[in-house]
């Protein structure tokens, strides 16, 4: 939205600099893009009087002038035609840069004389292409700045042009006295009135005009005015110079008009010539396939339902859009019909689109303009045509209704002061309000039909926190709510969440933060997929199930690096995973995955493929992170993308299950594209019971002054007897003294026989109250095998 300074002026009455009026605009949320203040280009310059204008002695078309300057006599060179004795010119001293050729000038030797500057042309200064001469002055005093005589005698040729971005809800800013309005309201100048008188019916015009019944959903109301013996012509040089000013070529009067409500009111209005009108105008729903040539002499192709203007021979304007070329103004128009209407902000936007067209009228009507304004914007443009271009003018010819759109919020002053955070009167709020054209009614606030972005008694709060300015707003520390020590702010799981991310971090691998949806083949790979899961509105093909585990991203992830040449891969990721679509329904989990080797080849061979082993420590150093007790059951029967033989679940019984780990399937890594084999583990946190006892301090360091024995025991047992089973059995011959059991060997075939292995296992024994005897470490022994014996039915190895 583009105005000039002197355009806003002529709603607002203030004296504020363009600074403030700058600063203030932006800070109402009127964001100022761009500010043209061609004076900025001009200050340098001041105002001088040729005394006397002799012949160049060495060159016929130069002439010698001694110039009155303020800082007395200079000779001055010049070759424009008109230069003589006794004009005011415009002085460019040496020093100065002059915009039109890009100079900066230097005292000048020309043709053996010497110039101190030079008297400049418009074109030299960008006022304009004319260039045959110097600029001759009609007024003005030497010494004075050009800048001041262009203010009081050609304000045009300095006044700022000043650019700012509209939000979508700000419609009413798209008008020149709209923004005006805040200014005011802000308490940089006064609203100017604008009322107008309405020019008295001289005639009833013979046409007429109607709404189909299915249309009146798109245009509640129309309105128009005939007028008779209009002169069009050039418009008045004050209306040229603001429209070219905001980047608008000035067509004609009539036209001009139209452009200029649009800008100045916000009112887009459309003038037909009435003598080229054959008939009544109908306002209906395009049937699809009619033609039309617009004003920008393009044909366009109207579907069914767009709404169209038409006169008893075809459609002659887009409604809201663009007029049509066939009855547009031209300079021998003398007989014109002025509309203003109001139309649907959706359906003119869905028929800009659909026709491709950008214009003014469209910006406007599909973001909103005044409806109660329908009428009285057509007032205004009548009374200037007339005043301007003469004419007769018939009476209003109204179709439909101006629409409703009265609604009233309650103002709750203590509530606005809790939520902006200021001290604000409520007198001053109520007057804030007012100033932005609601109409108080005790409590109840009125909202002007020219703000729809107004719905409920926040943005009440809003407007009048955006006219106080949020600058006012000083920091205030918050209020303790106890005394003491500040309680603990994170929650039990979280605290687990980034105890798990620093603690998988600081075991090498890198976080991924992937989508939370993902395809249905991936998710279905992973008990997900399911309608319960699915989006009613995905991104893309690609994400249209919420993800059930976070190892299907974290695959995805390792297949894109893969594809790059990245072969080791260490990654992982805590987020949260769904099992069903309704609230609640989700599970916070930690996943990693390692892919590759554990390390770039060497010569001694330390390097080697990743393995279970490698997950399992990392999954159990998590678990001991996030709090997990230290003994726990490794057990089988995970979910199907695990390797049956190569996974397992690290349980606390047989229901209590606190994450897993192992081998990703094979035909899982096929499906993803990941060259395997692929290592993974997932955890639950909230899975792991939270410590009985609350408390911030750790737990007494126990050292025992005692000696810990180790014994060796070898069991042969059947080949398909699990370690677990054989290291559980020896754990729990005695709880209080075995410390610990630990496989350290296994042996297959040879003398044992087919279907038999050994395995070694030691036994750390710790006493508690004195030290172990013989006869103590013998009778834990015998029942270390009796344990052994009974679980697996192995035998103690000769």
């Amino acid at each position: 939205m583009k105005f000039t300074l002197s355009w806003l002026k002529k709603h607002l009455e203030t004296d504020a600099s363009l600074d403030d009026i700058l600063y203030a605009l932006t800070d109402l949320g009127l964001e100022v893009e761009e500010v043209s203040n061609p004076a900025d280009a001009l200050k340098a310059f001041t105002l001088a009087k040729v005394k006397s204008a002799e012949q160049h002695p060495d060159a016929d078309r130069l002439r010698v002038c001694q110039v009155e300057t303020n800082e007395g006599l200079q000779q001055i060179v010049c070759g424009a035609p008109n230069a003589r004795e006794g004009i005011t010119v415009v002085l460019c001293k040496p020093g100065d840069y002059v915009p039109g050729i890009d100079v900066t000038l230097s005292v000048g030797n020309i043709r053996g004389v010497e110039s101190h500057g030079m008297m400049a042309s418009e074109r030299e200064l960008e006022l304009s292409e004319e260039h045959d001469g110097i600029i001759e002055l009609p007024s003005g005093e030497v010494g004075q700045t050009f800048v001041d005589w262009l203010a009081q005698n050609d304000p045009s040729k300095v006044d700022p042009v000043i650019e700012i971005a509209i939000t979508p809800n700000r419609p009413d800013a798209l008008g020149v006295r709209g923004i005006a309005r805040d200014l005011a309201a802000r308490g940089l100048g006064t609203l100017k009135a604008c009322d107008v008188e309405p020019v008295a019916a001289s005639f009833k015009a013979d046409v007429d005009v109607s709404i189909d019944a299915d249309t009146l959903d798109g245009c509640p109301v129309f309105c128009g005015r005939v007028i008779k013996g209009v002169k069009n012509g050039p418009s008045p040089a004050w209306m040229q110079d603001a429209l070219r000013a905001i980047g608008l070529r000035p067509i004609s009067f009539l036209v001009d008009v139209t452009n200029f409500f649009t800008y100045d009111q916000n009112r887009p209005l459309h003038v037909f010539d009435m003598d080229k009108v054959k008939g009544n105008l109908r306002v209906h729903r395009a049937a699809g396939g009619e033609t039309l040539v617009a004003l920008d002499d393009k044909e366009y192709t109207l579907q069914a339902g767009q709404m169209v203007i038409s006169d008893d021979t075809g459609p002659e304007s887009i409604a809201g859009v663009m007029g049509g070329l066939s009855t547009g103004c031209t300079d021998e128009t003398v007989n014109v019909f002025v509309e203003s209407a109001y139309w649907d902000p959706i359906q003119i936007a869905y028929t800009g689109r659909a026709l491709k067209i950008n214009s003014d009228a469209r910006y406007r009507f599909e973001r909103g303009v005044d409806p109660a304004f329908t009428p009285v914007g057509l007032e205004h443009a009548v009374r200037m045509i007339v005043d301007h271009a003469g004419g007769e003018v018939s009476e209003v010819i109204v179709a439909g209704e101006v629409p409703d759109v009265s609604r009233s919020y309650k103002l709750d002053t203590d509530r606005v002061q809790s939520l902006v955070g200021m001290d604000i009167p409520a007198e001053r709020q109520r007057a804030i309000l007012e100033t932005l054209g609601f109409v108080m009614d005790g409590d109840m606030a009125q909202v002007p039909s020219w703000r729809p972005d107004v719905l409920g008694e926040a943005d009440l709060v809003e407007e009048v926190a955006r006219i106080e300015s949020l600058t006012g707003l000083v920091g205030k520390p918050l209020p303790r709510l106890h005394d003491g020590v500040t309680r603990a702010i994170l929650s039990p799981m979280q605290l687990r969440e980034r105890t798990a991310r620093r603690t998988a971090a600081a075991l090498g691998y890198n976080e991924c933060v992937t989508y939370s949806f993902i395809d249905q083949p991936s998710a279905a790979l992973f008990g997900g997929g399911t309608d319960a899961t699915m989006l009613a509105n995905p991104i893309s093909s690609e994400m249209s199930h919420m993800r059930p585990a976070l190892l299907p991203g974290l695959l995805q992830a390792a297949a894109r690096n893969q594809a790059r040449g990245f072969a080791d891969q260490a990654l992982f990721e805590v987020g949260t995973a769904f099992h069903g679509g309704e609230p609640g329904e989700q599970h916070v989990q930690v996943s990693g995955l390692i892919v590759g080797r554990t390390g770039p080849k060497d010569v001694h061979g330390a390097s080697r493929a990743v393995d279970v082993f490698d997950v399992k420590a990392d999954a159990e150093a998590i678990l001991a992170a996030i709090g997990a007790p230290a003994k726990a059951q490794i057990l089988r029967g995970a979910e199907e993308w695990w390797h049956p033989g190569r996974h397992g679940k690290i349980c606390l019984g047989p229901k209590k299950v606190m994450g897993v780990f192992g081998e990703i399937h094979p035909k899982v890594l096929a499906t993803m594209n990941v060259k395997g084999p692929a290592m993974g583990f997932t955890i639950w946190p909230a899975e792991v019971p939270l410590p009985k006892k609350q408390t911030s301090t750790r737990a007494a360091l126990v050292l025992r002054d005692l000696q810990a024995v180790e014994r060796d025991f070898a069991f042969v047992v059947d080949a398909d007897v699990e370690a677990l089973t054989l290291v559980n059995a020896a754990a729990g011959a005695d709880k209080a003294l075995i410390d610990g059991v630990r496989v350290f060997d296994e042996f297959i075939g040879g003398s044992l026989g087919e279907g038999k292995k050994s395995i070694a296992v030691t036994v750390r024994l710790q006493p508690l109250e004195a030290t172990l005897k013989e006869a103590d470490i013998e009778a834990v022994s015998v029942k270390i095998i009796e344990k052994v014996s009974k679980a697996t039915g192995g035998v103690l190895r000769g």
